[in-house]
C-alpha cells in the first residue's frame, strides 16, 4: 500500500512539472479553428484601430537595449477603460464578413490588446505566467482562458494564435507580432497593425528581433536563439537548418556573417520576465 502510494505522489509531481513547464517547455500545435476561415473578398467593411494605436503610444517605452516595455504602472482608469472599450469594440465586431486583409491585423490587435488587459487586471505581477487563470488544477498563465466572445464564439488567447493565426496564415512573422508581455518575447510594436502597415511591420519585427541577442547571437562559432524557434520550429521550416535560412534572410551586419559558417543551433533561451517599465 505504502508502494501504491508512493508511486501515486511520484505520478502526481510529474504531473505537476509538466503542467508548470507549460509554454516554457512546448507549444501548442498549430490546429485550425475552420469557423474562422470565414472572409469576404469583396468586403469594404474597415475597422478601427486608433485607440489601440493611441495607447501604444502612450504607454509603450523603447528602451536603451532594444526591447520595448509598457508602463503598466502608470494606466490611469480612463485608459484601462479606453482599452476595455476597444476589447469590447473588436468583440462586437463581425469578423467573418472582412476581407483577409482587414482580419490579419485585427486578431494580432485583439491578441496584444487582451494581454495587455490581462496583465494590467493581475499587475503587479513578475511575469505573465503567473497569472494563472487557464482552466485546470495546474493552470499555467492566462492562454487559455476565455476572454472574450467574438460571433457567439468564446476566444482565447491560445485560440487565437494557434487555432486561427498560424494555420491560417501560414506566416512564420506572426510570431514576431503577438506578444506575450515577456522580456523574452518580440517588442510589442509602438503602432497598431492595419491593413496598410501590417506587412511592413511584420518585416520590420523579424528584422529587429532576430538581430536583438534574444532572438539570435554567435559566440565562439555556436548559435545561440530564442526558444521561440524551438517551440514553433515546424513554422519555420522543421530543422535547424530552415531556421537558420529564416534567420539569414533578416540578419544583417555580424549577424548575417556569423550565421554563415554555422550549420546547427546549439542552444536556445527565453526571459519570461514582466517587459515592465517600472
Amino acid at each position: 500500500m505504502r508502494w501504491g502510494l508512493a508511486r501515486g505522489i511520484a505520478a502526481l509531481v510529474v504531473t505537476l512539472l509538466i503542467a508548470l513547464a507549460g509554454p516554457a517547455s512546448a507549444a501548442p500545435k498549430a490546429e485550425l479553428w475552420s469557423r474562422w476561415m470565414a472572409h469576404d473578398p469583396q468586403s469594404g467593411l474597415t475597422v478601427d484601430h486608433s485607440a489601440w494605436d493611441g495607447l501604444l503610444t502612450a504607454y509603450v517605452r523603447q528602451g536603451d537595449d532594444g526591447i520595448n516595455r509598457v508602463a503598466y504602472g502608470r494606466f490611469p482608469d480612463v485608459d484601462r477603460a479606453a482599452l476595455d472599450r476597444y476589447v469590447s469594440r473588436l468583440a462586437a465586431t463581425p469578423v467573418s464578413r472582412l476581407a483577409r486583409t482587414e482580419q490579419l491585423p485585427f486578431w494580432i490587435n485583439l491578441y496584444n490588446a487582451l494581454t495587455l488587459q490581462v496583465v494590467l487586471r493581475h499587475y503587479p505581477v513578475d511575469g505573465i505566467r503567473d497569472i494563472d487563470i487557464s482552466p485546470g488544477l495546474f493552470a499555467d498563465g492566462p492562454w487559455g482562458k476565455k476572454l472574450v466572445t467574438i460571433e457567439g464564439a468564446p476566444v482565447g488567447l491560445d485560440d487565437i494564435e494557434h487555432r486561427i493565426l498560424r494555420p491560417v496564415w501560414k506566416d512564420p512573422r506572426i510570431h514576431y507580432a503577438v506578444n506575450c508581455a515577456s522580456l523574452g518575447c518580440p517588442n510589442l510594436r509602438i503602432e497598431a497593425f492595419t491593413a496598410e502597415n501590417t506587412d511592413r511591420l511584420l518585416e520590420t519585427a523579424a528584422r529587429d528581433y532576430i538581430n536583438h541577442p534574444r532572438g539570435a547571437r554567435v559566440a565562439d562559432g555556436k548559435l545561440m536563439v530564442s526558444r521561440i524557434y524551438d517551440w514553433f520550429e515546424a513554422d519555420f521550416g522543421g530543422t535547424d537548418e530552415t531556421v537558420i535560412a529564416h534567420l539569414k534572410r533578416y540578419a544583417e551586419g555580424a549577424l548575417k556573417n556569423a550565421l554563415g559558417k554555422v550549420r546547427k543551433i546549439d542552444g536556445y533561451a527565453y526571459d519570461w520576465s514582466l517587459n515592465d517599465a517600472r
